[in-house]
This record gives C-alpha cells, sequence and structure tokens, in this order.
C-alpha cells in the first residue's frame, strides 16, 4: 500500500494545529513539522543540529540541504509509517523539488498539498480572539496579524502553482464548524 504523504497549508488561524491533529490521529500519520525537527536535532546534538545551531545562533536560515538531511532522517527512523504530514515545509519551490526527489525515489510521493482558505478578515478575528485568551502578543497587534497573512500568501503562492501543476493542490474551504472542516479534508483526501 503507498503512503499517505500530504503537506498541509494554511495562513495563521486557518485551524491548520487543530486539523493536522485530528488527520494524524484519523490516518495513523506522523508529523512532520520542521520547527520541531530542528529543536529535536539540536537537543539531540546530532551532526545536522549542531551545524543548525550554529547557523541559528549567528541569525542565519538554516539552508535546504540541513533541512531536508533532518527530514530524510525522519522518514527513515519512521519507515514503518502509513504516511507523513508535511507541516510548515515545503516553504519555497526548491524545498518542494528537493522534498519530491527525495519521495519519488521511494515511491511514496506527495499524493496532495492541503490548503486551508479562510478570508483575511476572518483570520484576524480569530487571531484577535485568541491573542485575547492566549496572550500571545503576535496575535495582539491587527496590522502585525495582516503582516503576517501577507507573508504567508507571497512564500506560497509559487507552491500553490508547483503542486497545482500536478493536479495535486487541494483548497479547502477552512470556514466552518471543525467538523464540517475535517470532513473536506477528508474527502479531498479521497
Amino acid at each position: 500500500m503507498s503512503k499517505l504523504n500530504l503537506v498541509l497549508f494554511g495562513p495563521p488561524g486557518a485551524g491548520k494545529g487543530t486539523q493536522s491533529a485530528f488527520l494524524i490521529e484519523r490516518f495513523g500519520l506522523v508529523h512532520l513539522s520542521t520547527g520541531d525537527l530542528l529543536r529535536a536535532e539540536i537537543k539531540a546534538e546530532t551532526e545536522l543540529g549542531l551545524a543548525a545551531k550554529e547557523l541559528m545562533d549567528r541569525g542565519d536560515l538554516v539552508p535546504d540541504h540541513i533541512v531536508i538531511g533532518m527530514i530524510r532522517n525522519k522518514i527513515e527512523a519512521h519507515h514503518e509509517a502509513k504516511g507523513f504530514i508535511f507541516d510548515g515545509f515545503p516553504r519555497t519551490k526548491a524545498q518542494a523539488e528537493a522534498l519530491d526527489g527525495m519521495l519519488n525515489a521511494k515511491s511514496e510521493p506527495i499524493v496532495a498539498m492541503l490548503a486551508l482558505e479562510v478570508p483575511e478578515q476572518e483570520l484576524v478575528k480569530r487571531l484577535l480572539g485568541r491573542g485575547a485568551t492566549s496572550g500571545r502578543s503576535d496575535d495582539q497587534d491587527e496590522a502585525i496579524i495582516r503582516n503576517r497573512i501577507r507573508e504567508y500568501e507571497n512564500k506560497t503562492a509559487p507552491l500553490k502553482d508547483y503542486y497545482g501543476a500536478q493536479g495535486k493542490f487541494k483548497g479547502i474551504d477552512g470556514v466552518g464548524s471543525l467538523g464540517e472542516i475535517t470532513e473536506r479534508l477528508v474527502k479531498a483526501i479521497g
């Protein structure tokens, strides 16, 4: 049986965290978040982790080959997994191409890029609401929130085109009850 490898996208406030937790449980997937991976590799003081820490300590971005190496390690450590849900990765077309190269070599391609789509006004409302209860300062300033949404849109546009050209991009209406949104995601996965 082929693996269910998914890329989950969504702007801040789209409900990505909630929905990814459900998809992980429903389909038995392994969550692959680059932020979590970086922290784990640094904590374990692996060769990749030490290289990443040195770069991050200088304020530099961690290059693609290091991030891809960490993802390869995680995939190989979970060869029994039914699939992976990629969260926060890929962020660029070059990363998507590298990920495809790695997965296609194992005949375990990305099945779909699921993008939760929520109108900007609704995102702002959700994040301001979250900011009021969570205390997260980046969720309390409307200008910062709108900037984060624009940043997301600018960065993901090339990825929508990339996965769209492969017939794998699926825009999912991210407005409605949790159950309705989950149902749309499950239906899109097929």
